[in-house]
C-alpha cells in the first residue's frame, strides 16, 4: 500500500511539473536569414542537381542553429529557389522540385522536434501559390498561408490568396505574412482582430519601421525571416521592440519568448504596476519602451498567468481602454 502511495505521489509531481512547464509559455524561436537565393546556379540546368544543391544548402543552415534546440524555426520568401534563374527557368526547377525539399524539412522538424515555417512558390491543381508553410513537430502540415497581396507583376504567375487563418501550434497561434502583404493595412487590420501569439513574416522586402507598426497592432511578437544578407532577420516583442536579430556575422537570429503576457495603457494603472512588481518581483516582467504610453506584462510565474495577474489588480486591457475612450467620444458627440 505504502509502495502505491510513493507511485501515485510520483505520478503527481510528474503531473504538476509538466503543467508547469506548459503554464510557462516559453517559445525559443530561431529566424535564418539568406536562404537558398544565396546559391548562385551559374550556368548549372541540371535541375535535379539544383535541388540537391538547395538540399545540402539547409543542412548546412540547420547545423548552425539545432544547438539552440529551438521550437520554432522561420525561414524565408522562396527559401528554396536558387538565384540566377529566369522566371521560366524557375518554373521548369519547381516541376523538378516537386516536393522533395518540403520532405526534407519535415523529416528535419521530425528529427528536432521543432515547428518550420518556409516560404515556397507551389502548385496546387493547376494552380500556383506563394505560400508560407508551416510544418509541426511530427514533419506534418500544421497550416499553410498564401500570399494575400502579390506584386501586380507576380500576378501574372500566381494566384492571390484570400484566407487569413490562425494556425494552431502546441504553443499558441501563429499567423502569417508574405513580403508585399506588409503594406496593406487590411491585412494587418484582420490579424490585430485576430491577435495570433506569433507574427511570421517571410520576405524578399524587409518592410523596416512597418514590422513594428504591425506587431504593435496586432498585440503580437513578429519574426521576420528576411531573404538577403544586406539587413537582419528580426525577432520582435508585442511593443515592436527588437530583441533579436541577424548581424553582418550571423545570418540567424535566437529568442526565447514568453508567450504569457497582456498589454495596458499607463493611464490609471502607475500605482497597480507598482504594487504588481512589489509582490511578485523577478516572476513578472513589465516593459515599458518609453515613449508610447503601453506597456508589456508578461507572467514568469509557475502557477500565475498573466490574465490572472491583470485580474488580481484590477487592470483594463489595453484594448478595452481604447475601445472605452472610443465609446466616450462617441457619447459626447451624441452618437451613441
Amino acid at each position: 500500500m505504502k509502495t502505491l502511495h510513493v507511485i501515485l505521489l510520483l505520478l503527481m509531481i510528474s503531473y504538476i511539473q509538466c503543467f508547469e512547464a506548459e503554464a510557462s509559455n516559453r517559445v525559443k524561436v530561431v529566424t535564418i536569414g539568406g536562404g537558398a537565393g544565396l546559391i548562385n546556379v551559374g550556368s548549372e540546368r541540371d535541375y535535379q542537381k539544383l535541388v540537391d544543391r538547395v538540399i545540402g544548402h539547409w543542412k548546412g543552415e540547420f547545423a548552425k542553429v539545432m544547438i539552440h534546440k529551438p521550437d520554432l524555426i522561420v525561414l524565408t520568401e522562396a527559401c528554396d529557389r536558387p538565384s540566377g534563374l529566369t522566371v521560366k527557368e524557375q518554373f521548369e526547377y519547381y516541376r523538378v522540385r516537386k516536393n522533395q525539399i518540403q520532405e526534407y524539412f519535415a523529416s528535419v522538424a521530425k528529427e528536432n522536434r521543432c515547428y518550420i515555417a518556409f516560404g515556397t512558390k507551389h502548385e496546387e491543381n493547376g494552380v500556383w501559390w506563394n505560400s508560407l508553410i508551416v510544418l509541426d513537430r511530427e514533419g506534418k502540415m500544421a497550416g499553410v498561408y498564401h500570399k494575400n497581396f502579390p506584386t501586380i507583376g507576380e500576378m501574372n504567375e500566381i494566384q492571390a490568396g484570400t484566407e487569413t487563418p490562425l494556425i494552431q501550434c502546441d504553443f499558441g497561434t501563429v499567423a502569417c505574412a508574405v513580403c508585399f502583404d506588409l503594406n496593406f493595412d487590411e491585412l494587418r487590420d484582420r490579424y490585430a482582430e485576430l491577435k495570433p501569439d506569433i507574427l511570421l513574416f517571410a520576405s524578399m522586402y524587409h518592410g523596416g519601421l512597418v514590422q513594428a507598426q504591425w506587431a504593435y497592432s496586432c498585440r503580437s511578437y513578429f519574426v521576420c525571416s528576411y531573404g538577403f544578407t544586406t539587413a537582419p532577420s528580426e525577432i520582435r516583442n508585442p511593443l515592436g521592440d527588437v530583441i533579436a536579430a541577424s548581424t553582418n556575422y550571423y545570418n540567424y537570429a535566437v529568442a526565447t519568448v514568453n508567450l504569457d503576457r497582456k498589454m495596458v495603457h499607463l493611464d490609471n494603472h502607475w500605482g497597480k504596476l507598482t504594487a504588481l512588481k512589489q509582490k511578485y518581483g523577478d516572476k513578472v516582467i513589465i516593459t515599458d519602451p518609453g515613449k508610447l504610453g503601453s506597456v508589456l506584462i508578461i507572467s514568469e510565474h509557475e502557477q500565475v498567468t498573466a490574465a490572472d495577474m491583470v485580474k488580481e489588480f484590477g487592470f483594463e486591457s489595453l484594448d478595452s481602454y481604447l475601445d472605452r475612450s472610443r465609446q466616450n467620444r462617441l457619447k459626447q458627440l451624441g452618437k451613441n
